[in-house]
């Protein structure tokens, strides 16, 4: 079982807000993770989530971030 994979869909507006979160994540609250085996699976989503998003290096990143938030909260 170690070596077999696992694929996650997201959609562009749930890879954004989650790799937003991640890098918030690995450069805050890193200290409060105590078992470094997390460390592996948190480095490789973020990774392969800075190099597939293109909307990270747009220079109206906050603006998408904030949009990409709006569509994926939950209507009241």
């Amino acid at each position: 079982m170690g070596d077999s994979q696992v694929t996650i869909e997201l959609t562009s507006d749930e890879a954004l807000v989650l790799s937003h979160w991640l890098e918030k994540l690995r450069m805050t609250e890193l200290r409060h993770v105590v078992d470094p085996a997390v460390w592996a699976p948190i480095h490789r989503i973020a990774g392969t989530l800075d190099r597939t998003l293109p909307d990270l290096f747009a220079p109206d990143y906050d603006q998408r971030l904030k949009a990409a938030r709006q569509r994926l909260r939950p209507e009241d």
